[in-house]
């Protein structure tokens, strides 16, 4: 699965991101996949649109858009961002549910097995659901809809486009710290409706696979569990968060009743991460980088500098010549 890619101009989230959003991109998407498939595994792109958490100096105009003009709280992206964003009129919100269709064309065009929309992370998706940020008046006050809308587009494209088995993902935070926010409850309201639209899986979006729930439900069971038993097989369940070894996987997969199991920290750690585990070298999976581990691990320079910055994300172990 790909870093996120934006779908839309004014959607831009952070420095040196991917995009997807015009037919320039297909020909570098194209070399992806091939890659990734030489690799004997399928790629999936990760269709995404900062709504108002995208960074103001990498949009047209400096402008953020949402689905209402409320800004976000506190940090909630790569970059801490305060202004209130632009509520999309609804052609506007038509039209961007047409870029996250006419990204699903490229990424088919470029041979790509899915695409996954990233509803999560406070991300433009999530914003609509969210009754912290969707204040609307027209039909997208019905929280669900913008999600819905978008499942279909992707859909006729796949349709219309694909000559292969096309996966649709999509990804979601299971609740939100702001009041009014998403709760479990809503959260499973919500997996209904996506689990309705004939959706291939649902991804949880949470630092921990193990955190329980804030509020909404009261239990004594993980998020990743109540999820997983809510759903109850009826679309495979991606569980992820907090998994370093391949102990910490096989416990999201058996205790969390998931189907699948991300990695995403752990991975640009150790690139072979899998392969070490699947030939029982466990013990060999390295669990820390080093400052000299940036050209090792193809890092590029803006990710790398936010590591160094943010240490609580990846684990980095300064080397003798660093403190010298």
């Amino acid at each position: 699965m790909t870093a996120c890619a934006y779908i839309s101009k004014n959607g831009k989230g952070f420095d040196g991101q991917m995009s997807i959003d015009h037919d320039g991109t297909i020909d570098g998407l194209t070399k992806l996949a091939e890659v990734i498939h030489a690799g004997g595994a399928k790629g999936i792109v990760q269709l995404y649109h900062g709504g108002r958490l995208a960074v103001p100096r990498l949009t047209p105009n400096g402008e953020t858009v949402s689905a209402s003009a409320v800004p976000p709280l506190g940090d909630r992206g790569f970059y801490s961002i305060d202004q209130a964003p632009r509520a999309l009129t609804t052609e506007e919100v038509y039209g961007i549910i047409t870029d996250f269709g006419e990204a699903t064309r490229r990424a088919i065009e470029a041979g790509f097995d899915g695409v996954e929309l990233h509803g999560a992370t406070g991300y433009l998706l999530q914003q609509f659901v969210s009754p912290h940020s969707n204040l609307r008046t027209d039909e997208f006050e019905d929280r669900h809809l913008f999600a819905l809308k978008l499942i279909e587009e992707v859909k006729q494209v796949v349709q219309k486009h694909a000559t292969k088995p096309f996966l649709i993902g999509y990804r979601f935070s299971p609740e939100e710290p702001e009041t009014p926010g998403i709760t479990m409850k809503e959260t499973f309201a919500l997996m209904d409706d996506l689990i309705q639209a004939d959706i291939d899986y649902l991804h949880i979006a949470t630092t921990n696979a193990w955190a329980k729930s804030r509020r909404g439900i009261v239990s004594d069971k993980s998020r990743t569990e109540l999820i997983a038993e809510y759903v109850d097989g009826r679309v495979p369940v991606i569980g992820v968060g907090n998994v370093h070894t391949p102990d910490d996987a096989a416990r999201v997969l058996e205790k969390g009743k998931t189907e699948f199991v991300a990695l995403g920290r752990a991975i640009v750690v150790d690139p072979h991460w899998v392969e070490k585990a699947n030939a029982d070298q466990e013990d060999t999976i390295i669990h820390h980088l080093t400052e000299n581990d940036q050209q090792n691990a193809v890092i590029p320079t803006p990710l790398w500098k936010l590591i160094l910055e943010v240490q609580g994300w990846f684990p980095v172990k300064e080397t003798e010549e660093s403190l010298n």
